[in-house]
């Protein structure tokens, strides 16, 4: 299995980063011949020391990003006979794909932002030479989430790269990196995958039965993550019924409100959940690093670091309900999108056909000024939980924008 397998949809994007590989193997065994024999190693053009992923929620830039960190710490044999680096088997491949490679470093948060504090840990780290392997990858999954602090720290580091590192940004659009920083990086972005291709990965890599599959990936609107949940979660499923069954729910105030209420209630259920195993793991195995007594007393002097982590779990919680509502938001977003489609009679596949009597129901009762001003309603909420408004509000706001749309 080649590191690229993962990579759906996106040709364009592989035989860049191919191309890239082949390069900077070049490079590296032209470095260690110039070393036996005192040569100056020649320039590879297509390789370069800073990269920045883009594309919209669900195209797979991540994954862009990490096969090709495994392309670049490829040791398979076929490179040594000319064959494209990213084997997906040799120990270089298999330990950057499951996280395990000293010298690959992947950084994805679950807070609200990166700061500082931590990215100056990365520049430290970024300046090493590799232990082990042929390059010093650091993969950087959430670099819209750089505070301006730390991407000021980051640009001295992406300016001046130390010999064999490579940075991987993955953000996405070019508006959510620093232009100090996305100035200095190769730009590559990511496309929504087609249906088709989202279907055959979960058919492929899943086992999901063909028609459950296509299903699943036309509802997620070619996010691969999201789709291959809707395929083999039922509750993943259960969550999606229930926002597309709000907008037959706005009919009065009363309504609105209480449809409001229900989806922040759902996306704090879906933080508890998510965080409850997380943070008792945490909270037990620091209390165990402190040295906490057989009774559940802590020595003195360590209140302070179980504050800061309650913090940063209380964070985190913020993040996972915050991202759970924007999915809902999402998925509402994709509804009034089919409605519109039924309205002006176009012959677009409609992401919701499984909810086509709801669909045909609202497109009837409104007209597709309406649909639009609806649309903008949600937009609007959106970018009201991006200012950190008050969720409730935000949400209410927006259903009886709906109702009034």
């Amino acid at each position: 299995m080649a590191v690229w397998d993962d990579l759906v949809g996106q040709e364009r994007v592989r035989e860049q980063l191919d191309a890239a590989a082949r390069d900077a193997d070049a490079l590296v065994t032209a470095e260690s011949a110039g070393e036996a024999a005192g040569e100056a190693s020649p320039a590879a053009s297509r390789m370069t020391h800073a990269w920045l992923f883009t594309g919209p929620p669900g195209s797979g830039r991540s994954t862009a990003a990490r096969a090709f960190a495994a392309a670049l710490q490829c040791t398979g044999p076929d490179r040594a006979l000319g064959g494209a680096p990213g084997c997906g088997f040799c120990d270089g491949c298999h330990t950057t794909l499951v996280g395990t490679h000293s010298d690959v470093e992947v950084v994805r948060t679950d807070l609200l932002s990166i700061g500082v504090k931590e990215t100056r840990a990365l520049v430290r780290r970024a300046q090493l030479s590799p232990a082990v392997g042929r390059w010093q990858v650091i993969v950087l999954e959430d670099a819209d989430r750089l505070t301006e602090g730390a991407g000021n720290v980051l640009l001295k580091a992406v300016e001046e790269p130390a010999p064999r590192t490579v940075w991987l940004l993955c953000a996405p659009s070019l508006e959510d990196v620093l232009p100090t920083i996305r100035s200095r990086c190769r730009h590559l972005s990511l496309r929504t995958p087609s249906v088709g291709a989202v279907a055959d990965m979960l058919v492929a890599r899943d086992g999901i039965e063909p028609q459950a599959a296509r299903s699943a990936a036309r509802a997620a609107q070619g996010h691969i993550g999201r789709a291959r949940r809707l395929a083999t979660d039922e509750a993943s499923r259960a969550r999606r019924a229930t926002v597309l069954e709000l907008p037959l729910r706005v009919s009065d105030i009363g309504g609105c409100l209480r449809a409001a209420q229900e989806l922040i209630d759902a996306a704090a259920e879906d933080a508890r959940q998510v965080s409850e195993e997380i943070d008792a793991r945490e909270t037990e195995d620091l209390r165990a690093a402190l040295g906490a007594a057989a009774g559940g007393r802590m020595p003195r002097g360590t209140a302070g670091a179980m504050k800061e982590l309650e913090d940063r779990q209380k964070r985190r919680r913020t993040r996972t309900q915050r991202d759970s509502l924007d999915l809902a938001l999402t998925d509402l977003t994709g509804f009034y999108r089919d409605v519109l489609a039924l309205q002006l009679g176009s012959r677009v596949a409609l992401a919701n056909e499984d909810v086509r009597e709801a669909l045909d129901r609202v497109a009837r009762g409104s007209s597709p000024e309406g649909t639009l001003r609806r649309m903008e309603a949600v937009l609007a909420c959106r970018e009201a939980l991006d200012t950190n408004a008050a969720p409730l509000l935000a949400v209410e706001a927006m259903t009886v924008s709906l109702r009034a749309g």
